[in-house]
């Protein structure tokens, strides 16, 4: 019974679950995760797996070097994963990893958002923030190729010195370092929620929304509103979408088309999840954001998924006709948008994939579902993404008629992983 274990135990099995690893992957991962001087030195994949099953068993505590690579392995402190304050007392570390525990010690207070040297304190130049912008569309770039797993470290440590910054910056700099801060904030909400990590992506939210609020930009303001939207979607709370979605549309008449758009698609979405069904509101909604997307024109870094997506409103609309049991309707609109995707939006690909794997299955058209959701679970190792994973999660309920044919098993071995 978990309730018998040591925390320690049922936190290393949980963060391998979230993530959709297998124990065999563990073992992956942990080999990754050593340096190269380390690496040599570790048993065999099979020893490994065993090590593991044994830590999650609570049969005895990871040493030196595991802490470490546990920890590197799921981008957490060791305080974190083993609630100790602690790397290793000396004398514990064995001679390989003994010369690098300020190494780890930095790397872990990266990880965790924290930061190692001392606070900033005097005036901060104004190019500080531009500095910050000119980083956040590489970082959108790297978000729809590598997933959460890679950039949470980076985004993380930079979002905190944002913070710290806008504490020390007097007006206007302070202003311009709040208007990052928002962005590099919700990009990290976002980047929790795809890794599975809902308390994490909601504090980052929260810190989203106040900084917003302190900027007094009426943009940022809705901007922040439609990311707690964003989150309630994925936490499958309609009525709570509805909310957000509605304020962030407030003071519609201040905002520029892309807080409409992302206001009003939030919208569509948090009424198609409520009992009632309503596909003529559903559509007038995404009607009104389709004719806003063309007028598009401001210079925020942030919320530009509107733009670069292709068929932005066509993708949302066929989401919301999934939950709305449109399937052929949601069928016909993925096959238009899913032949002009570019390649280079592995994970964004990987998740609308499996929204037209579960249309079609509901249509039904096995044959087509196997072979997108095969395509579709590929991913989810490269980008680290839960939030796809749920997504492939959600195919066998729309497949139940043809479970038990040749087509039926196969999707379920496809989909054994993520069950």
């Amino acid at each position: 019974m978990s309730d018998d274990l040591p925390a320690w135990a049922v936190r290393l099995r949980a963060e391998r679950r979230n993530r959709l690893w297998s124990q065999r992957e563990m073992a992956r991962r942990l080999v990754e995760a050593a340096d190269e001087d380390i690496r040599p030195h570790l048993p065999s994949r099979e020893t490994m797996i065993r090590r593991i099953k044994a830590y999650e068993a609570g049969h005895n505590r990871p040493g030196d070097p595991y802490r470490v690579l546990y920890a590197r392995a799921f981008g957490l402190t060791e305080v974190e994963l083993f609630g100790e304050d602690r790397v290793a007392a000396p004398g514990q570390c064995g001679a390989a990893c003994q010369g690098r525990r300020d190494d780890v010690l930095a790397a872990d207070s990266i990880n965790a958002g924290a930061t190692m040297y001392s606070p900033h304190y005097g005036s901060v130049a104004p190019e500080v923030v531009m500095y910050f912008l000119e980083q956040l569309p590489g970082h959108y770039k790297a978000d729809m190729w590598l997933g959460p797993r890679h950039l949470i470290p980076t985004v993380a440590t930079q979002a905190e010195l944002i913070r710290e910054l806008a504490q020390a910056a007097d007006a206007p700099v302070r202003r311009g370092l709040l208007g990052a801060g928002v962005a590099y904030a919700a990009l990290l909400g976002w980047l929790y929620q795809d890794a599975g990590d809902v308390g994490r992506s909601r504090a980052w939210r929260a810190v989203t929304l106040d900084m917003a609020h302190r900027s007094q930009d009426p943009q940022l303001v809705s901007y922040a509103l439609t990311n707690q939207a964003m989150l309630a979607v994925d936490l499958d709370d309609g009525r709570t979408v509805v909310d957000y979605a509605e304020a962030a549309l407030a003071d519609e008449s201040k905002l520029c088309p892309k807080a409409r758009v992302l206001a009003l698609v939030h919208q569509a979405h948090g009424q198609s999840m409520l009992p009632e069904k309503n596909k003529d509101l559903v559509d007038r909604l995404l009607d009104r954001a389709a004719e806003l997307v063309d007028w598009i024109d401001d210079e925020y870094l942030w919320g530009n998924a509107c733009r670069r997506t292709q068929g932005y409103v066509d993708v949302q609309r066929a989401t919301a006709y999934l939950r709305l049991g449109a399937y052929r309707e949601a069928v016909a609109l993925w096959d238009r948008v899913l032949g002009t995707a570019p390649e280079s939006a592995r994970r964004d690909n990987g998740v609308f994939w499996a929204r037209q794997a579960a249309a079609l299955a509901a249509v039904p058209e096995p044959e087509r579902v196997v072979q997108i959701a095969s395509a579709a679970a590929s991913t989810v190792e490269g980008t680290g993404s839960v939030r796809l994973g749920r997504e492939l999660r959600v195919i066998p309920q729309h497949a139940v008629a043809w479970a038990g044919t040749a087509a039926g098993h196969e999707l379920a071995d496809i989909l054994a992983p993520f069950a």
